[in-house]
């Protein structure tokens, strides 16, 4: 679409793939840069704030709350080329259009352009939900203004979570652990990951056992001939199931009214079962009818992917980020299931055109959102374009990962104007009298699709993966009341409750989704943030807390409740949602907030507490930290409480003494070889063990069996008493005053007396060389070695320290030490070319793990991140902030003292009082900074 006859257009986007692509679809006249994401934002440091600002009691904010809370913006280090690149533009065009994202970030990212480019030409706001050719057409055509009330929204969230961050993180310092951090929304996510993680701890098991009967129609007509059954009352009442069990004590509900069966009594049932009649009494026969599934928002995307591709909520937002900004998909951002009509018929025509014209409903369907305190105005994610194309006529065009995300995008918008998918449920009933004259009921049901309708093309999956496929059949013989059958078997059956599922990120994105908590441009920086800080892991899909989130979620219950409370953090979002709407002011609802002014709109919880700022300063002193380091677990049979502490090392189990108090002062030494103290024992956690893992077994285990230590025998040779004791670095053997740590080889449970007698002898003494030298053989921090002198030679196994005679040691030494030099690994992953500077970008394996580098500066990659789902975005933003810091000072090498001169007493005290102020600025500066913020603190 070509501009007025010399007319200049400057299109500014927030990615340069976006910008490529936008660029194909717009004619001379246009030029279209990138931003490459936000350009300002509040400061990250102290290092970042204005000089004429330092001063400032509220810099270290970034937001001057006594002023209507006027938030202090800087350039990004990494973004200053960027800007002086748009603002040389600028000057040079007639107009610029704003086309960043249609949603509050991108409204904010547009305001924040105008803001530092000052531009003296008009600007113009470019909205589109997809990014193909008659969509830009179509935004060049119809711009807007600014969304003030979106911008303010936007502006009202970044404000309330550095609020949030930077008041209520310090007190974690103080209390739990340095450089922690508190935040709006991942506090709150946290909280439901460790609430779950409970009631596994608190979980108990229950057995129960039940008949399965393998049952045969006499004269099979239409369907199989024989069909399973299971027992489901007994005598008229109910046979208990796992949901009829009290979960913490493994007990029938109270009132349940169930016969609970166990293994005797099903086997002796099913005995008694044997060779007797069944006879049909129920048969129910319903239609079967299931409606399509509505197309993907967000976090459905991020639930099936997660699903059905085993994706992250990160790398699918990447994925789909991909697929967005070269025309192939709509906004990935969005919790609105609405289709346009045009998409609607680009559906219904490739259906037809799949399908035949039978999966076609006669009406369009529209489906209505459920999603709670929606407010993206955009459709739902689905193919782009008007004609929507099949995964098969893009197959070569994406990579492996978008290929699969577009098909799964591509198969649910399709499926969701598909017809109905419809057959019969039946449900049957049949009973058989004992010989012991007691009435058995086993029931059955079945399911028959006579059309599957959309599940043709979709069928979603389950977080449960023993759930029944939606798609699944389950054929029964045709029976009818009255109906006699045979049993080929009756087998009794064992089954265990279970604990509640640990939640993935897709489960834990749906839960936040229900209860109204974070917006779809969160979710996934919300998942990577609480993976970041270390307060969840992942195993496989599960997500599973640190005790250091149970220390942080405990602070934050027992002290500030209402920041973590599920109604009051989606109460804040309401209240952002109606600044978005212009139907509040944002000032009165941040006064609320932190002041607890109770006239503006803020939650009048927190506004009668004193508001935040008085919340954090006023509990300070009432907050114990040693009882909040402290988890506890249960009582042993001897009455001694069992807790875990979350200490500046790690984790680790303590026992207290009988009638200790667990709370009290702490106990003395942690290092190898000590007692614990006079508070009891302790023991070490190993690394990635679960909490729900600490069951009284698990820990007994731990602590060595009683006493926190467990005697193996008496050295022979010297008559004293040859302990196996747990310390900070791990299980040891003792006796007297040697110690020795086991090998890696070796386990504590079935360490024997003759093993600890090799470890206490350790170094062992070999023999004598010929010129007089000891030679012995160890176990060092690289493994086992034989020594002589100052040389040292690697044994290839354990097992070597305790066999290898002199000759072999001597040869060993004997022979040149083989320091061959190592060609260079090569790069893990090829990134291409950094787009802020043009150098090639490559991520290495390094000591301290992979690194992104272009051959002048380094940045190790954080925690959570992989070497295959690292952006070239991510990579670059990465070395900006490392080449925004400067290289590295290099270390002086020390100077050589000057000999001592004679001075005079006097010379002597000035010169100590100036080697004192010395110190004092050197410590100073040495003190650790302030931990800073993200932009989900």
């Amino acid at each position: 679409m070509p501009s007025n006859a010399g007319t200049t257009r400057l299109v500014i986007v927030e990615s340069p793939a976006k910008a490529k692509t936008i660029s194909g679809y717009l004619g001379p006249g246009y030029v279209v840069e990138a931003s490459f994401g936000h350009v300002r934002d509040l400061p990250r440091n102290a290092a970042d704030v204005p000089a004429k600002y330092k001063g400032e009691p509220w810099a270290r904010l970034g937001v001057d709350v006594d002023n209507g809370f006027h938030a202090l913006y800087v350039v990004s280090p990494d973004r200053k080329q960027q800007i002086s690149k748009l603002v040389k533009l600028a000057k040079e065009v007639d107009e610029i259009f704003l086309a960043t994202d249609e949603d509050r970030e991108g409204e904010a990212i547009a305001w924040h352009l105008v803001e530092t480019l000052k531009p003296k030409v008009p600007v113009k706001r470019m909205v589109f939900h997809e990014i193909t050719k008659p969509a830009i057409q179509a935004a060049v055509a119809n711009p807007r203004e600014i969304d003030r009330d979106l911008v303010d929204a936007q502006e009202a969230r970044r404000i309330l979570d550095r609020l949030y961050g930077y008041e209520v993180s310090p007190v974690l310092w103080k209390k739990v652990m340095p450089k922690l951090s508190a935040g709006r929304v991942q506090s709150v996510a946290t909280r439901i990951v460790v609430e779950r993680e409970r009631q596994r701890m608190a979980f108990r098991t229950a057995e129960y056992w039940d008949i399965l009967a393998t049952l045969a129609v006499a004269k099979p007509g239409e369907g199989p001939r024989t069909f399973n059954a299971t027992l489901v009352a007994l005598n008229g009442d109910r046979i208990a199931t796992g949901k009829d069990f009290e979960p913490t004590t493994g007990r029938v509900r109270a009132g349940a009214g169930v016969v609970h069966l166990d293994e005797g009594g099903a086997r002796g049932l099913a005995a008694r079962l044997a060779d007797r009649p069944f006879t049909v009494t129920r048969v129910e026969e319903k239609p079967y009818r299931r409606r399509p599934y509505a197309p993907f928002i967000t976090s459905t995307l991020q639930q099936e992917a997660a699903r059905k591709l085993r994706f992250s909520s990160q790398q699918t937002m990447r994925t789909a980020q991909r697929l967005y900004e070269n025309g192939y998909i709509t906004y990935m951002r969005t919790d609105s299931v609405n289709l346009s009509e045009t998409a609607i018929a680009a559906a219904r025509r490739q259906i037809v055109e799949l399908y035949g014209e039978r999966s076609v409903p006669p009406e369009p369907r529209r489906y209505t959102g459920k999603v709670k305190n929606a407010q993206e105005a955009h459709e739902a994610i689905r193919p782009a374009g008007d004609n929507f194309r099949t995964p098969g006529e893009v197959a070569k065009e994406l990579s492996a990962e978008e290929f699969k995300l577009y098909e799964l995008i591509w198969r649910r918008t399709i499926a969701s104007q598909m017809t109905d998918a419809v057959g019969s449920s039946v449900s049957v009933r049949i009973r058989a009298v004992s010989s012991a004259q007691e009435e058995a009921d086993f029931g059955a049901t079945g399911k028959t699709i006579t059309d599957p309708g959309f599940l043709r093309a979709y069928v979603e999956s389950s977080d449960d993966e023993n759930a029944e496929a939606e798609d699944a059949e389950r054929r029964l013989p045709t029976l009818v009341k009255d109906q006699p059958l045979t049993a080929d078997e009756l087998a009794a059956q064992g089954h265990h409750t279970q604990p509640p599922s640990r939640y993935t990120e897709a489960s834990l994105v749906k839960a936040l989704e229900e209860l109204g908590i974070g917006r779809p441009s969160t979710y996934a920086s919300i998942m990577q943030t609480i993976q970041d800080r270390g307060y969840v892991v992942k195993r496989g899909q599960a997500m599973i807390p640190s005790f250091l989130a149970f220390a942080v979620i405990g602070l934050m219950e027992r002290h500030y409740p209402r920041l973590i409370d599920y109604d009051f953090t989606a109460s804040m979002e309401n209240e952002l949602d109606e600044i978005a709407g212009g139907d509040h002011a944002a000032v009165d609802f941040l006064t609320s907030f932190y002041f607890g002014s109770t006239n503006g709109t803020g939650d009048q919880a927190i506004a009668h507490a004193g508001g935040l700022k008085k919340l954090v300063t006023e509990n300070l002193s009432e907050i114990d930290a040693r009882s909040v380091n402290s988890i506890p677990l249960f009582t042993d049979d001897e009455g001694r409480e069992v807790v875990v502490r979350v200490g500046r090392y790690g984790p680790y189990l303590q026992r207290a003494l009988p009638g200790a108090v667990s709370g009290s002062a702490p106990a003395s030494g942690e290092g190898e070889g000590e007692e614990g103290g006079s508070q009891g024992d302790r023991a070490p956690i190993p690394e990635g063990l679960a909490p729900d893992e600490l069951t009284p077994e698990k820990v007994h285990e731990l602590f060595l069996g009683g006493g926190g230590e467990r005697k193996l025998g008496d050295d022979p040779s010297t008559g004293e008493p040859i302990v196996l004791k747990s310390g900070r670095f791990g299980p040891y053997v003792a006796s007297g005053e040697r110690k020795s740590s086991l090998l890696r080889s070796q386990s504590p449970d079935s360490l024997t007396l003759e093993q600890a007698l090799q470890l206490l002898r350790l170094p062992r003494l070999i023999g004598v060389a010929p010129d007089g030298a000891e030679v012995f053989a160890n176990n060092g921090r690289y493994g086992p070695y034989v020594k002589r002198g100052d040389e040292f030679r690697s044994l290839d196994s354990e097992d070597k320290m305790f066999t290898v005679t002199l000759d072999e040691a001597l040869a060993l030494l004997a022979a040149p030490k083989t320091r061959q030099r190592r060609a260079a690994a090569p790069p893990l992953r090829e990134m291409g070319n950094d787009p802020l500077t043009e150098k090639p970008l490559v991520i290495k394996d390094g000591r301290f793990g992979p690194y992104v580098t272009d051959g002048e500066f380094n940045a190790s990659l954080r925690r959570g991140q992989t070497p295959e789902e690292l952006t070239l975005e991510q990579a670059s933003e990465m070395l900006a902030e490392k080449r925004a810091k400067g290289p590295a000072p290099k270390k002086k090498a020390a100077k050589k003292a000057a000999p001592a001169k004679k001075t005079t007493a006097a010379k002597k005290t000035t010169a100590a009082k100036k080697a004192t102020a010395a110190k004092k600025t050197t410590a100073k500066k040495a003190a650790p900074k302030k931990a800073t913020s993200t932009p989900n603190e």
